[in-house]
């Protein structure tokens, strides 16, 4: 039987995930911030331990657990994070803290801890849940264009360094998800970025993050995400990145093919219509 450690798993990708490699026959350890979320994962028949990543030692405590009871880890998905909107001199410097602290040094944190298990043993793999804003930025979305940006690069470089060994890392590039996420995104909105006086123009954001307007017609569901995930963990040759969503797809080509300046301009274009 396979085993697997994930974050984040109250709702959304990790919690479709953790409970579709269940059915799999997986044996997954599931984490959640929160004593009711672990608590309710439990009695859906999950075995799921409270895991705040940022706090080293709730990581610790973790492997801890996995060493005594589970013995062989063969993957770790970081999933756990949230984002920040807002434009660049308008988000606190404290929220942008915050934004990173979960984000990239919780997930680099539980990459270290993982490692040595994964490096004694001999095998091992990675994935990451990224974004379609780590490769291509959107205005207003700075805090978390650039925590997954940041992902994009720690994965980079720890797939160049682990090449000779057989542990693997993968990038998750969803796009739009039908998940919690734009709903916790837009607390985290109101609760840090003043919009009286500033510069911005953040109707648009506002009613993405409210659902108000036309459905994203890219949006797909958790369920048909942790399916990519679960098709990047059970590969005998994983890829690097997997690119979850259409809108992910045609991003990457448009990445690839089009001048930044015309980029700029469909990315621009996007942001004013409420997209992505």
């Amino acid at each position: 039987m396979k085993s697997i450690f994930i974050t984040g798993c109250s709702s959304g990708i990790g919690y479709a995930t953790a409970h579709l490699l269940h059915n799999q026959g997986w044996r997954v350890i599931a984490s959640c911030r929160q004593a009711a979320d672990v608590a309710r994962l439990q009695s859906e028949g999950l075995e799921c331990l409270q895991v705040d990543v940022r706090v080293s030692a709730d990581y610790a405590a973790a492997i801890a657990y996995i060493q005594e009871h589970v013995g062989v880890l063969d993957a770790f998905f970081a999933n756990a994070g949230f984002g920040q909107n807002g434009a660049v001199d308008d988000v606190p410097l404290e929220a942008v803290k915050a934004q990173f602290a979960t984000n990239v040094f919780g997930t680099w944190d539980g990459i270290l801890h993982v490692l040595p298990l994964f490096r004694e043993q001999g095998f091992g793999r990675i994935l990451v849940n990224s974004s379609v804003l780590g490769f291509a930025a959107m205005a207003l979305r700075a805090p978390y264009n650039s925590s997954k940006f940041a992902l994009e690069g720690l994965c980079d470089t720890l797939r160049l360094e682990l090449a000779a060994t057989d542990i693997h890392v993968s990038l998750l590039q969803p796009g739009p998800i039908k998940t919690r996420f734009r709903h916790n995104t837009l607390e985290q909105f109101l609760a840090h970025v003043p919009q009286q006086g500033s510069h911005a123009d953040y109707r648009y954001l506002l009613q993405r993050l409210r659902g108000e307007g036309k459905p994203n017609r890219f949006a797909i569901s958790s369920e048909d995400c942790a399916a990519v995930c679960t098709q990047a963990l059970n590969a005998p040759h994983p890829k690097a990145r997997y690119r979850v969503t259409t809108a992910t797809k045609i991003m990457t080509v448009f990445k690839h093919l089009l001048p930044t300046c015309v980029l700029d301009k469909i990315l621009i274009a996007g942001n004013d219509k409420g997209q992505a």
